[in-house]
């Protein structure tokens, strides 16, 4: 076997690459997957919880530092269409004068409107 190309061979004179057009139907399934997932994330309405006081918030948070546990927390925060975000989750590793650090998300407590123990159940039995 060689590896060298004879390229007087009539198959390579006469041989016209398609150039981009032999990518498009990988572009085109990427794309459509894109398009899929962002309709499904504009479709998505995350539900509006109850506004807290300061103070049910702090005992929240408290117990969830001093237990190492998780928390979900909903922000004030609405995006352009007045939908809600998805609630940051994760532990709270630390906090200041400003607010909490959620992993590596710093939340300030005046964004925060809702907040609760986050209880991750593993969703097989097995």
């Amino acid at each position: 076997m060689t590896d060298h190309i004879d390229l007087s061979d009539p198959y390579f004179r006469n041989y016209e690459d398609r150039g981009m057009k032999k990518w498009q139907g990988f572009i085109l399934a990427e794309h459509t997957a894109s398009v899929h997932k962002e309709q499904k994330r504009a479709n998505k309405i995350v539900p509006q919880k109850r506004k807290m006081t300061e103070g049910e918030i702090g005992q929240i948070c408290e117990f969830a530092f001093n237990n190492y546990r998780q928390v979900s927390v909903q922000l004030e925060i609405k995006d352009t269409e007045g939908k809600y975000f998805d609630d940051t989750v994760g532990f709270i590793d630390g906090y200041d004068e400003l607010g909490y650090m959620i992993g590596d998300t710093k939340v300030h407590y005046d964004e925060i409107r809702n907040v609760e123990l986050f209880d991750h159940r593993k969703w097989t039995s097995i």
